[in-house]
């Protein structure tokens, strides 16, 4: 039986960042650790999911902790998915930026139908600005 335990306090080496990006299979740029660097430096909240020293889970967010958190990454391992980590790190993340702050993020299209299985609701009025790199 499997028991994962969520942690606020453990920085992740870039090149551990990019593996469990890779796990999950969410496209992001994993081969530039520099890059990796800098997205975990400038997290605001950092969330991990153990199975014993295993890192099988991320949930990294920007946010000011009083009104606004933008979850940016939403991580487990494709071997670990579809047992509860995911929606633990979403309500952790919740938990750890408060009931004043509004939880957003922005969803893969083969993920849409997950987050209101995880409590989100869907949000017509988002705008963004594409990246170019």
């Amino acid at each position: 039986m499997q028991t994962t335990t969520y942690r606020t306090d453990v920085q992740l080496t870039p090149a551990q960042f990019a593996d469990i990006l890779k796990r999950a299979e969410l496209n992001r740029p994993t081969e530039d650790l520099a890059r990796m660097a800098q997205m975990l430096s400038y997290a605001d909240l950092l969330i991990t999911a153990w199975d014993g020293d295993k890192l099988i889970g991320v949930a990294r967010s920007l946010t000011d902790f009083c009104f606004c958190c933008y979850l940016s990454d939403l991580a487990v391992d494709k071997e670990y998915q579809r047992s509860g980590i995911g929606k633990q790190l979403i309500a952790l993340t919740k938990e750890k930026v408060g009931p004043q702050t509004t939880l957003l993020l922005l969803s893969v299209p083969t993920a849409m139908s997950y987050y209101p299985k995880a409590g989100l609701d869907a949000a017509p009025n988002c705008f963004s600005i594409k990246r170019t790199e």
